[in-house]
């Protein structure tokens, strides 16, 4: 069943500076109850995707002189790819998504998340609490449940923050709105090079991606998938789950740099002498001792476009920390709306702030590309997980699912990689001939050089 109408889409685009003549180009294939939740999820999901594919429908056109081509959005493969991570297999082997440490904990006087995927992050836990690594995590659970059940949940987050670890107490009803969706500036003249006609949206854009996790390579990936020359650097210490980096890095290639050494510094330079865009989903202010802050980077290349990923937002007392989709979702009362029956906080069905801020981010990179493309300059994009939170918390509606016969399979594949067989969710992102995968499998983390294709 197909319909053409979609209030949660046209607010996304909207908000993005899109046409809304548009939108009417955009027709949307249902599912059934895919992403069943109590919250709008499966309508967040599709107004992202479908901003995405409507942004590249829309440069494609403007690069070619041609009429923008029709979008279609298929809530089946929308549904598949907002559980990407959880559809992967590599070499028929099933990645564990969450850590034994990285879940819900009851407290003295209520809940609290802890995040302890990352080794040094599960660290920084233990040692917050003052436990004693034994490196099983499974008998640490009781001892660590011991330990939480003993102090409130404030008491707990403040503890293990300050010694740079990732816990967040469960908010008990949601959090006000007010963040913005998104955050666009336009910073100077000029721009980098001009984008002629191409038979893909990003051709010949080179984007420089300099996030981890989910958000910001979902957005890159996308951005790969339509064209463009995507490097991923992260430092050399910082390494990245091999699944994580498997889901989230078909298209693209990754480097390591470390900025703080001069060489790979200069390394570094060439490629944003050449850059278009830049991605970064850091704290805010993280990058900014190593002269990777948005106003260094634009005075250094003017007519860059540099999109920017953060957690808690970009004022507050929460900005400056780290976050993950979990985290926020238990900070903005997400996770006690989707509580269970007994009252053990819930989550959404999938990390979906992560991935619709990352479908949001990419769509507002190709908008910020034409728009540079027809009025010069530079721009400044922000984007907030908690800021996505806040959407579906206060303005997205639900309305009644159509369609039936929800299958997966029809939106899975299997591509050779150097990690083995990947099985793997396809791209959602649609338009009249847009590609159906990405044209390469990722590259192992770290493998490939500083410099472009």
């Amino acid at each position: 069943m197909t319909h053409s109408e979609d209030a949660a889409t046209a607010y996304a685009w909207t908000a993005l500076g899109g046409r809304s003549d548009l939108l009417e180009g955009v027709s949307y294939v249902g599912a059934g109850a895919v992403l069943p939740s109590r919250l709008p999820v499966r309508e967040l999901a599709r107004a992202s995707v479908g901003a995405a594919s409507l942004a590249a429908a829309e440069l494609l056109a403007l690069r070619n002189g041609a009429p923008v081509p029709a979008v279609r959005v298929d809530e089946g493969a929308v549904a598949t790819a907002f559980i990407s991570e959880r559809h992967l297999t590599v070499g028929g082997e099933t990645p564990t998504s969450f850590a034994p440490l990285s879940r819900f904990w009851p407290t003295a006087d209520g809940w609290i998340r802890t995040h302890a995927n990352y080794p040094h992050h599960r660290t920084r836990l233990l040692h917050a609490l003052g436990l004693t690594d034994t490196g099983n995590d499974e008998d640490l659970v009781e001892t660590v449940a011991k330990e939480l059940a003993s102090r409130t949940a404030v008491e707990i987050q403040e503890t293990v923050y300050a010694a740079d670890g990732l816990a967040v107490a469960v908010a008990s009803e949601p959090a006000p709105a007010g963040l913005p969706l998104t955050e666009s500036a336009r910073i100077g003249e000029g721009g980098p090079r001009p984008l002629g006609p191409a038979s893909l949206p990003a051709e010949g854009v080179r984007v420089l991606d300099l996030t981890r996790t989910i958000s910001g390579p979902v957005a890159t990936r996308t951005l790969a998938l339509l064209g463009a020359d995507v490097l991923r650097v992260d430092a050399p210490w910082l390494r990245e789950d091999p699944d994580a980096h498997a889901d989230t890095g078909p298209g693209k290639r990754s480097t390591l740099l470390d900025l703080a050494a001069p060489a790979d510094a200069r390394a570094f330079e060439e490629l944003l002498a050449e850059a278009d865009v830049v991605v970064t989903g850091y704290r805010p202010g993280s990058l900014d001792r190593l002269g990777l802050g948005p106003d260094a980077l634009l005075a250094r290349r003017p007519g860059l476009i540099v999109a920017q990923l953060s957690a808690w937002g970009w004022s507050g007392p929460w900005a400056g920390r780290r976050g993950f989709d979990s985290l926020v979702q238990a900070g903005t009362g997400i996770a006690t709306i989707e509580a269970a029956d007994d009252g053990r906080p819930g989550v959404l069905p999938a990390q979906a702030l992560d991935h619709a801020t990352g479908y949001l981010l990419a769509a507002a990179v190709l908008r910020a590309l034409g728009d540079r493309r027809t009025e010069g300059g530079g721009r400044h994009l922000r984007f907030s997980l908690a800021g996505t939170a806040s959407w579906l918390l206060h303005g997205i509606d639900a309305v009644p699912a159509e369609g039936h016969g929800y299958d997966p399979a029809r939106w899975l594949t299997e591509t050779p990689s150097s990690f083995g067989l990947l099985s793997h969710a396809l791209p959602p992102v649609h338009y009249d001939g847009a590609p159906g995968n990405w044209t390469q499998a990722p590259t192992p983390w770290g493998s490939d050089l500083p410099r472009w294709a």
